[in-house]
């Protein structure tokens, strides 16, 4: 071999720290080293991006490392393979001149190899009578010796943080889906608690969550998560526990009674939620001349503003949002998730949402909106049911209150508005008289 190594580039190739540092290393290697470089260059693959190498930059490597005869490299061994451009190109897959000077330079940047340029530029070895090898110059491969140690800490870490971040990934999913699970189940179960306020504190961490994250944010919210999970899992176990589940049968049997739709309306209606559902003639006959025509949604918005509150981005725009909106409403209301199922067969699931957007708007004058809503879906399976003097009854109570505060003009405009649809749609006397009741009820 050359008595003097060549240590820099070619050309106008400038000399940097990073190529001194990149010879200072390939330089440590021990001589007693043995590494195996297809198990290196896996390694390498591994923690390609953390060194800033290429894609295109490995497959050049990889084609470097095939033209070495040996798979096993030791450190005292000559590492230099001298390739023409030709030559890696064909074994790169092709790629073009431009190319590949781009990223071979990308892999002396990296560390990954070291030019061993010749005077002219040119890739060449001679060789001595005994056809050894005694010049070369070309690419030198011993980082991949030095390094080798170096590599295989990255690529277990890199693997170690992945499993990690699945881990963690998965801890968030279940925690969520535990969390909604056991605010319903408390809700349906008539779990004494604020459910309303607890699904508000878990929708205040999720929002926290972004669309990527890294693993130690994830963490943090996971960290709130569980403990959310373990304040609701100590209520229900506390509430379980208080029921005596060890009684006998008969009081078993007594309890799943109680917590039934039917029982359930029962204990509402004790709570002071006003029957409506009379069933008399003059509100059958005044079901049957409400207007046919769905409600716009722009009306169902001027009654039921409130409904705005609770989403992220302050905007309801279809009907799609609103529907959406009303999902999120429902636990905040205390409804259990049957007596929602129930309104939405008997109303349908707009009316059923545009109800859940009334009784949002009065909630501080209504004792118990789950006992309410089953109220009126009784109604809605009679065909005594509609949401047009619900919502107009909280249109012209807006009306009302915009003029006698002395407001906006925009506000008057839109409760005039709405007065118009009513002469349009030519309301009839019953209607109003209905929408004169919701004004007392409140």
């Amino acid at each position: 071999m050359q008595t003097h190594i060549s240590t820099t580039p070619f050309g106008r190739r400038s000399l940097t720290l990073g190529m001194i540092s990149s010879q200072v290393t390939a330089k440590t290697a021990p001589a007693d080293a043995t590494v195996h470089k297809w198990q290196v260059f896996a390694d390498i693959k591994e923690v390609r991006i953390a060194l800033g190498a290429t894609d295109r930059a490995l497959a050049i490597l990889n084609a470097l490392l095939s033209f070495h005869p040996e798979t096993a490299f030791y450190g005292d061994s000559a590492l230099i393979v001298w390739p023409s451009n030709e030559q890696l190109i064909n074994r790169a897959n092709g790629m073009s001149p431009a190319t590949l000077r781009r990223h071979l330079a990308n892999l002396v940047d990296c560390g990954l190899v070291i030019r061993r340029d010749s005077p002219n530029g040119k890739r060449f070895a001679r060789k001595g009578q005994g056809g050894e090898v005694e010049e070369a110059y070309g690419f030198d491969l011993s980082p991949i010796v030095a390094r080798a140690a170096e590599f295989k800490d990255l690529a277990e870490a890199l693997k170690a943080e992945k499993k990690a971040y699945r881990r963690v990934k998965e801890r968030l999913t279940i925690c969520r889906r535990d969390i909604i699970k056991m605010i319903d189940a408390g809700i349906e179960e008539s779990v004494p608690g604020n459910w309303g306020r607890v699904l508000q504190s878990y929708q205040t961490i999720v929002a926290r969550l972004p669309r990527t994250a890294p693993r130690q944010v994830l963490e943090t919210i996971v960290a709130e998560l569980e403990d959310l999970w373990s304040q609701i899992r100590d209520v229900l176990e506390s509430f379980v526990k208080s029921t005596n589940m060890s009684a006998n049968e008969s009081q078993s049997e007594r309890h799943i009674q109680n917590s039934k739709p039917d029982s359930k309306i029962d204990s509402e209606s004790r709570l002071g939620i006003k029957e409506e559902a009379s069933g008399s003639a003059g509100e059958a006959s005044n079901v049957q001349s409400l207007p046919r025509r769905e409600l716009p949604l722009s009306i169902v918005l001027d009654a039921c503003s409130n409904v705005v509150w609770v989403v992220k981005s302050g905007e309801i725009r279809t009907w799609r949002d609103y529907l959406a909106a009303a999902e999120l409403v429902r636990p905040v209301l205390g409804i259990s998730p049957s007596a929602w199922d129930d309104a939405k067969a008997a109303m349908g699931e707009r009316e059923a949402a545009i109800t859940i957007g009334a009784i949002y708007q009065r909630q501080d004058q209504i004792k118990s909106p789950g006992g309410y809503l089953r109220s009126l879906t009784d109604r809605a399976k009679a065909a005594k049911f509609s949401v047009w003097p619900m919502v107009m009854a909280l249109v012209r109570a807006k009306l009302d209150a915009t003029k006698a505060s002395g407001a906006a003009e925009e506000t008057v405009a839109t409760a005039e508005r709405v007065m118009r649809t009513e002469k349009r749609l030519e309301i009839s006397d019953a209607l109003r008289q209905t929408m004169g009741k919701w004004d007392r009820d409140k």
